[in-house]
């Protein structure tokens, strides 16, 4: 049988080592061990101390896990807002956050773009000032991406706001300063690529004090994993509850196959990369058109395109066809949009035999 590329924004392709990583959790027996073990304790431990120094993150950071970065946008917004929130929405993800914190009644206020447009902070509407601040730095649906300047930009606008980051489809690429936000969370599926079934949360001490000033004013704020109890937990290289072990060991080695090869040229691989797709899909300009136009708010990561002329479907068929696979549109774009992945697992070779196709489809 030939081998499958997954070009698919998530879940995608795992990660080089990751099969190796399974044998060896296997042989270990590391799915049928106590979460309450010390062998369990350890693997949290290594885990933390991999993603931490992948992330070069401050002391004053601490990270959680949850199953999913869904969980997370509910769980942010109960632990982190009172009242109001203030969200960013140009894409179907970043709306949902937003639609989350309506549904758990919150005065949900929103600066909203048109898909595949990104923001520009000197046309921002006046808004209150929000408790929770909203940000989506890859929006996975239509390929924008928020420059990392813009966020520290709106953190001197709202110095008194937590200030929530979505980075499910760009981390570990984004080079990013933990001094200018609050919290991050993303989703092992994408730019880890591990199987799904895992989220990661980042938060600082300002997200665990308006926490508990909730919590002292007798506001829900969940149950098992809020910020108290997963830190209570997490500080003793633990979980609330039973978790998924085998994500969270495949986490870590992955994370320590990242530190070995070195951030720096990960990130230079995916930027030679992207280059590779964006040129050949503005030199096949009969075939294709770039979905974002600013480059300055173009992804890295998620790489979006409009097929001209012909169904999406025939063009992603025709590279199932020749081994890649490629993610299709994201819900009104689904016919008419392709989405290209690039995540520190995929190879250049691959991007090169897409060029390739682009050329003879």
């Amino acid at each position: 049988m030939n081998h499958v590329y997954f070009l698919t924004p998530g879940p995608s392709q795992l990660y080089y080592t990751v099969p190796q990583h399974i044998k060896t959790a296997l042989k270990e027996h590391i799915c049928s061990i106590s979460h309450r073990s010390k062998s369990f304790q350890q693997i949290v431990a290594h885990a933390l101390e991999h993603l931490r120094a992948l992330f070069q993150l401050p002391t004053d950071y601490y990270i959680a896990f949850t199953a999913s970065a869904t969980e997370v946008w509910e769980r942010a917004i109960e632990n982190l807002s009172q009242e109001y929130t203030l969200h960013l929405v140009n894409g179907n993800f970043s709306k949902k956050f937003y639609e989350f914190s309506k549904q758990l009644k919150r005065n949900a206020q929103k600066w909203e773009v048109s898909p595949g447009k990104g923001f520009y902070l000197s046309e921002m509407p006046p808004f209150d000032p929000p408790e929770l601040l909203c940000l989506t730095h890859n929006e996975t649906s239509t390929g924008v991406t928020m420059p990392l300047e813009d966020i520290y930009t709106l953190r001197k606008r709202y110095p008194e706001a937590l200030i929530i980051v979505d980075a499910v489809s760009s981390v570990p690429y984004p080079e990013i300063d933990f001094s200018q936000i609050d919290s991050l969370f993303f989703s092992v599926q994408k730019g880890f690529g591990l199987p799904a079934g895992l989220g990661v949360w980042i938060f600082n001490q300002r997200c665990l004090a308006k926490a508990e000033e909730l919590l002292s004013k007798g506001k829900s704020i969940g149950t098992y994993h809020s910020l108290p109890s997963l830190l209570a937990s997490i500080q003793k290289n633990e979980t609330p509850e039973t978790p998924n072990v085998l994500g969270i060991y495949l986490l870590g080695k992955v994370a320590e196959d990242m530190n070995r090869r070195g951030i720096k040229t990960i990130r230079q691989e995916i930027e030679a990369k992207a280059a590779i797709a964006y040129h050949h899909l503005q030199k096949n300009n009969d075939k294709f058109s770039l979905f974002v136009n600013d480059p300055s708010h173009r992804s890295a990561t998620v790489i979006v395109a409009e097929v001209l002329h012909r169904p999406a479907a025939d063009f992603i068929e025709f590279c199932k066809q020749k081994g890649i696979v490629l993610g299709s549109g994201y819900g009104n774009f689904k016919g008419v949009h392709i989405r290209i992945a690039n995540f520190p697992t995929h190879a250049k070779e691959t991007f090169q035999h897409l060029a390739d196709l682009m050329a003879q489809w």
